[in-house]
């Protein structure tokens, strides 16, 4: 006879953030707030491309701004400079945000008066993959530098997200970087995928980018 216990930790942890992100959803839904998850690995670019976004959008809807990182303010601190509403969120060494992690970043920021929250999160490819934040919907950049044979290692994180972006193409010719690979080694993964060639530093590809922030948020208000 056994003498001792064996926890499914992994599996409580990830049911209870379950229930937790989709009673966040709907209280994001009923202030007809959208909340955009937005991830890559560190030095994609998820900083100036959330500005490019911002400096697209600010004039049509109300904006705000999760910033998270294990540690500094360097990332909030160039957001403010665009005059969005932003909130530093440390994680105290965790590399991934939950679902309660999120709602106090967003009860931090206030969205009675946002319409459009991004949240970008911890730079990593593999935990913020695993958990859901209660964003309505999730997005992911990918670099060209860091090379195209990421959705092969990293496949649960580009199964997971609505949109693709594949940044800094502006230096693709000084790179090893198959485009057509990646769209179709992601498009096995997820069928559905919206795969979108940006340059946050030029700012090609973006308005196909904020194109579709604009359809999903009237969407998101509309249902």
């Amino acid at each position: 006879m056994d003498t001792y216990k064996i926890l499914q930790i992994k599996k409580s942890v990830f049911e209870d953030n379950d229930k937790q992100a989709d009673l966040l959803r709907d209280d994001l839904k009923k202030e007809n707030t959208f909340l955009l998850n937005l991830m890559s690995s560190p030095g994609s670019g998820k900083t100036t491309t959330v500005i490019r976004t911002i400096e697209d959008l600010r004039d049509e809807m109300r904006i705000g701004v999760l910033e998270a990182d294990i540690e500094s303010d360097v990332d909030a601190y160039e957001i403010s400079k665009t005059g969005t509403k932003v909130i530093q969120l440390h994680t105290g060494g965790m590399c991934h945000l939950d679902a309660d992690m999120t709602k106090q970043g967003l009860c931090g920021l206030g969205t009675e008066e946002i319409d459009f929250v991004i949240l970008e999160n911890v730079g990593n490819l593999v935990c913020p993959a695993e958990f859901d934040t209660g964003a309505s919907k999730n997005a992911m950049i990918l670099s060209v530098p860091e090379g195209d044979d990421k959705p092969l290692k990293y496949p649960l994180m580009f199964s997971i997200v609505e949109v693709l972006l594949i940044n800094k193409i502006d230096v693709i010719d000084y790179f090893d970087f198959d485009f057509e690979a990646v769209k179709k080694q992601v498009k096995k993964l997820n069928p559905n995928i919206k795969i979108i060639p940006i340059s946050a530093r030029t700012g090609e590809g973006i308005e196909e980018w904020t194109n579709w922030i604009r359809t999903e948020v009237k969407n998101w208000k509309e249902v």
